[in-house]
């Protein structure tokens, strides 16, 4: 019905509207692709780098705070979880962004 009166209302030029929205796959500008591949790739290796020495300083703090600094272990196993779940959120991020993007963002 919306669509009779659209018509209705358009006249003619009803053959003019498109009838899907234009979706092009992603599409770097010449010459970043490199750029953005290799600002991509530090990223992952500070990400890496940090990530060890996040699970290095947490197992430093649970080691030091095993005797009488109960608070102190229970921070780093914390810390631990926290570093953990960064890691995991770091090497999933192009399948995490490859699912929102959709299918022609590959």
């Amino acid at each position: 019905m919306i669509t009779h009166l659209v018509t209705q209302l358009i006249g003619s030029g009803a053959e003019a509207v498109p009838t899907q929205v234009l979706n092009p796959p992603p599409q770097a500008p010449p010459g970043i692709d490199q750029l953005a591949s290799q600002i991509v790739g530090w990223l992952k290796w500070g990400v890496l780098v940090v990530g060890v020495a996040g699970i290095l300083v947490c197992a430093a703090v649970i080691i030091i705070g095993r005797r009488h600094r109960g608070g102190l272990a229970q921070e780093g196993l914390i810390g631990s979880l926290w570093v953990l779940g960064g890691l995991t959120l770091a090497s999933l991020a192009a399948v995490l962004v490859g699912a929102f993007a959709g299918p022609g963002a590959q």
